[in-house]
């Protein structure tokens, strides 16, 4: 298995649209049965040893998990008592999975209402619907897990050296990107809202304060390739011409933030090194400009076995 494997999107992006639209629906799930966390961060997924998943959901009569098993290629349902449900992965509708996928929720007793619609996309087909959007390309999907893998590992990592508040390494379903987040612990001006088929009122409570965010996505949008993505919000004055590193990195001013390519990490003599660079120098620009007290909140990166020093 390729560590850091080749990622056009041009080559998926219809199976990108596809698994991003089933992730949905999945992640909807546990949006009707999780009280609500802050920054939205009890809907996302978890980057697991075989794809992604939900958290543990609680419901009325069991406990349950729910897993894109990307090694086998299969939707898992698995309750606490120990029934599974298992949805092969491959070509189908949107409408079709959804079926599906309510069937098997209803064989196991789960009786919820969902979001009928996706959320954070332009074109948003009603799931029961949706004839159009059919692609799965295994190898690709495969590809993206591993894309997934890697840059959890590095994202997991870069977190360490945060001591303020900061974001779990999770994946959300709606931008379809895997992240993490740092806050500054100051409140922020009330965001415009405006995300396509997004409440306004989540993304104002998603973006209560002051943050630096950083993650990677396969691609889309006026940017159709994979890329790694940092920003600010709000955006300091001087951001966007900020010196970062590698010099590859570039600051796209119709998405706001700086981008640089996957294929720039991979191809790399140390993809790992060239990724930290990009996050800590975007960060860097980020806290230095929005005049963040870094002293407090930041430390050395950890070590494994080796508690964190305090004087």
């Amino acid at each position: 298995m390729e560590r850091w494997p080749e990622l056009p999107f041009a080559a998926w992006k219809v199976s990108c649209a596809t698994l991003q639209l089933w992730t949905q629906i999945v992640g909807k799930t546990r949006l009707a049965l999780t009280p609500w966390l802050n920054h939205s961060w009890h809907v996302a997924l978890n980057v697991t040893a075989r794809g992604l998943a939900t958290p543990l959901i609680s419901a009325e009569s069991c406990d349950l998990q729910i897993e894109f098993d990307f090694v086998d290629h299969a939707l898992v349902i698995r309750m606490s008592d120990g029934r599974v449900r298992t949805i092969v992965l491959e070509p189908m509708t949107v409408a079709d999975f959804h079926a599906a996928f309510a069937r098997s929720l209803d064989e196991l007793g789960i009786r919820i209402r969902i979001g009928g619609t996706p959320n954070e996309t332009i074109e948003a087909i009603p799931f029961a619907q949706d004839v159009t959007h059919r692609a799965y390309d295994k190898e690709f999907v495969d590809r993206f897990w591993r894309a997934l893998l890697r840059s959890h590992d590095v994202l997991s990592f870069f977190r360490t050296g945060f001591l303020g508040k900061a974001s779990p390494v999770h994946f959300f379903w709606g931008s379809f990107d895997l992240a993490v987040t740092r806050f500054s612990g100051r409140r922020a001006p009330l965001h415009p809202g405006g995300i396509p088929h997004l409440s306004d009122a989540v993304t104002r409570e998603a973006y209560s304060h002051e943050v630096s965010s950083a993650g990677f996505w396969p691609g889309g949008g006026p940017i159709d390739f994979a890329a790694y993505y940092s920003y600010a919000y709000p955006t300091p004055a001087g951001f966007a011409l900020a010196q970062v590193r590698p010099a590859e990195a570039f600051f796209s001013k119709e998405l706001g933030e700086f981008v640089l390519p996957y294929d720039v990490v991979r191809s790399a003599p140390s993809p790992e090194r060239t990724l930290l660079d990009f996050l800590e120098s975007t960060y860097a620009a980020a806290a230095d400009l929005g005049e963040w007290n870094r002293a407090e909140l930041e430390c050395a990166p950890g070590a494994i076995g080796r508690p964190r020093a305090v004087e």
